[in-house]
């Protein structure tokens, strides 16, 4: 088990360059048993392929034949390729293809969710139905479509024809940017930065990064940050409504993390990818009385469900489903010879997966036509169909449980608290009636809360796995700074105890006492890569809830993706720098090469549109500057310096000072020994130093 206040230890804030896979122990565990057996990994892989610090950096151009131009060496920035295009050009064009190709990635699924809705509307999908009314009807309201008097499905039909619009309309703008503020939505009606439709966002910037086309590096990023609006105010934000209409909008609950959650003597089954749809429908098949039946008469005790990736985050968010891990983890869940199935969709699937399962009994089935797997066993995912393949595919996992050989199951579980929806944090801070995000705003404006931090985003195999995650948790609750978490990103924390309630013992003196009165955790897990669209959501409202500014520019807020891996994370941190949040990416840039680019997106970007995007790939560092601009925020708020000594012990710290001084029997100044129970008070002046240094 993970211990909240060492995770990382092995790695100090000054040894970044750490050959260290993982800090994860189950992940070691199974990486040991990968080199024994001579099976290379993701992480094995990164260590012998060096990346190219070209393409890495946006100096080559491929977007023609007459290519690629490689603009290197001395005089970089003079230097043209043959069609006369410069550094600058190059390196916009490539930053802008990968925007498109997240844009593209996370507003599909959107697409997807919305037909879902439809058929299951109309009754061409029967397994599905409509979990939250409420919702839907917030929703609704929210497209402009009358609820009065008609029947929900009839409401839920027109709710999708409206989300179905929004990726291919001739004309218009995304009806869910009226969800941002007055002030942000003024400010990109005056920069033409409204999209218009997904599709047409994609396409367009597409076009405009041909051979030939827009030349003007500014111009570029503009299109750029629209496209990519149209992912976060369009497809990702419908994609989370959608399926909180269909399969309820999340509200807190406990599970388990790790690769222990696998099951020696059941049936282990792994979801994977980012598809909601058929991940529900497994929740349903697994706990079908025949199919336990059959596995039990298999010799199994039971059917076990896991999930990697964001699909894990889709039904633990709403069914307490145990994520067996995050991205990186999806082969050593294989490693372990105790997945019967692996049962994939689509995003962030290795193909390294099928040569691997061919090794063990696991069976990798694929069941999106757009995503199939040399290899792969192909099973067609159809929504008129959903409970019988998931039925398919259950059973598929129960046949092979007698196939099994060896199983190494490395022993590592931490406890989580996940599910913490927009909504729901609202009815936390003011009750059903007086629901608000006002106990947060006032805590902010007081100096409880210097400010708020989201920590999202991917693994990568070329840094230590999770420890700059952890390390930025850690040490921004430590500095009363909230944080809430998504993707994998959520993944690593929860797996180093930051998302279990007794992580409240790292948190500062001021955080820990709001968090304590409003009855939340200081790290809140919002869910998917696709609901970093609830981030948006909560940062509106705090922005109108009055007394921290007008827009979420004006936020002492900052946005880090510390170990980004593909392009849906560069379209997520567009967006948001678009919406006018200052966001951090771990790693290395994709536009280093280009300083004229690089200042474009960061101070250029300030004053266009309030948001920047900076990419630092040292973690205390990216800590140093997140601390940095949340204190400028609240200067010009006007607020009170943040000061780590204003406040206390308070809460439930006087409680346990008062039972540790009762074991002891001491006096409450006294020394009180070796007593075993959680030594808030401790925690709480080991917060103060750490603060009072940063």
């Amino acid at each position: 088990m993970g211990d909240p206040k060492t995770a990382g230890a092995s790695a100090t804030a000054g040894e970044h360059s750490s050959p260290q896979r993982s800090i994860d122990p189950a992940a070691l565990e199974m990486l040991r048993v990968a080199d024994d057996k001579g099976i290379a990994t993701a992480f094995s892989r990164a260590e012998q392929l060096l990346p190219c610090p070209i393409g890495g950096s946006g100096s080559c151009c491929r977007i023609c034949s007459m290519g690629p131009c490689r603009i290197i060496g001395n005089g970089a920035g003079e230097n043209v390729g043959v069609c006369g295009a410069d550094l600058a050009t190059i390196s916009a064009r490539h930053f802008a293809r990968q925007v498109a190709g997240g844009t593209a990635a996370h507003s599909d699924h959107g697409r997807d969710m919305a037909y879902t809705l439809l058929a299951a509307a109309k009754g061409a999908a029967g397994d599905y139905a409509i979990k939250d009314e409420q919702k839907l009807m917030v929703v609704a309201d929210y497209l402009g479509i009358s609820t009065a008097g008609r029947e929900v499905n009839d409401v839920a039909a027109e709710v999708a024809e409206v989300a179905l619009a929004q990726f291919g309309q001739p004309r218009g703008e995304i009806v869910y940017t009226k969800r941002a503020t007055a002030k942000r939505q003024a400010r990109w009606r005056d920069l033409g930065l409204v999209p218009r439709a997904v599709d047409r966002e994609i396409a367009e910037l597409m076009h405009r990064t041909h051979e030939g086309v827009d030349l003007d590096p500014e111009n570029i990023l503009k299109a750029t940050m629209r496209c990519a609006l149209a992912d976060g105010w369009g497809g990702s934000m419908l994609s989370t409504d959608i399926s909180d209409i269909l399969f309820g909008t999340p509200s807190p609950l406990a599970s388990e993390i790790n690769l222990g959650v696998l099951k020696a003597d059941q049936v282990n089954i792994v979801v994977h990818g980012h598809e909601p749809t058929l991940s529900a429908m497994m929740v349903e098949a697994v706990r079908d009385p025949a199919l336990i039946a059959k596995a039990k008469d298999k010799g199994a005790a039971g059917i076990n469900l896991a999930g990697i990736c964001c699909t894990a985050n889709e039904i633990l968010m709403r069914y307490g489903i145990p994520p067996a891990g995050n991205f990186l983890h999806q082969e050593l869940a294989v490693l372990t010879g105790a997945v019967e199935v692996m049962v994939v969709d689509v995003q962030c699937i290795m193909q390294a997966l099928a040569p691997l399962t061919q090794r063990f009994h696991t069976k990798l089935v694929t069941t999106s036509p757009k995503a199939r797997i040399p290899g792969a066993e192909h099973v067609e995912f159809d929504e008129a169909t959903a409970l019988d393949t998931a039925r398919k595919l259950v059973s598929m996992a129960v046949d092979n449980y007698q196939n099994r050989g060896p199983i190494h199951i490395p022993d590592y579980r931490e406890p989580l608290i996940a599910g913490f929806s927009h909504e729901y944090l609202n009815y936390m801070q003011g009750g059903f009636h007086r629901a608000s995000f006002r106990p947060l705003n006032d805590a902010i404006i007081a100096g409880r809360v210097r400010g708020l931090a989201g920590v999202v985003g991917c693994n990568n195999a070329r840094v230590t796995q999770d420890l700059a995650i952890v390390e930025l948790i850690k040490s921004f609750i430590a500095r009363d700074v909230m944080v809430v978490v998504t993707g994998c990103a959520a993944a690593a924390g929860a797996k180093a105890g930051y998302l279990s309630p007794e992580v409240l013992d790292a948190a500062g003196p001021g955080l820990r006492e709001v968090m304590e009165a409003i009855g939340i955790p200081p790290v809140l897990h919002l869910g998917s890569c696709v609901d970093n669209s609830r981030i948006l959501t909560v940062l509106t409202q705090v922005a109108t809830e009055g007394g921290l500014g007008e827009d979420i520019d004006d936020l002492p807020a900052v946005g880090l993706c510390p170990e980004w891996m593909c392009e849906k994370a560069v379209a997520i941190g567009t967006y948001f720098a678009a919406s006018g949040a200052h966001v951090i990416f771990g790693v290395g840039s994709p536009v280093g090469a280009s300083a004229g680019v690089t200042s474009l997106m960061t101070s250029g970007w300030e004053e266009l549109v309030g948001g920047s995007l900076e990419f630092e790939p040292d973690w205390d560092r990216m800590l140093e500057r997140s601390l940095e601009l949340i204190d400028a925020k609240r200067v010009a708020l006007k607020l009170p310096q943040y000061d780590p000594t204003q406040f206390g012990q308070s809460g439930d710290t006087l409680y346990f000072e008062a039972i540790k001084d009762q074991l002891s029997g001491g006096s409450a100044d006294g020394d009180h020994g070796g007593a075993h129970t959680h030594d808030h008070a401790t925690a709480g002046t080991t917060a103060h130093v750490d603060a009072t240094e940063a």
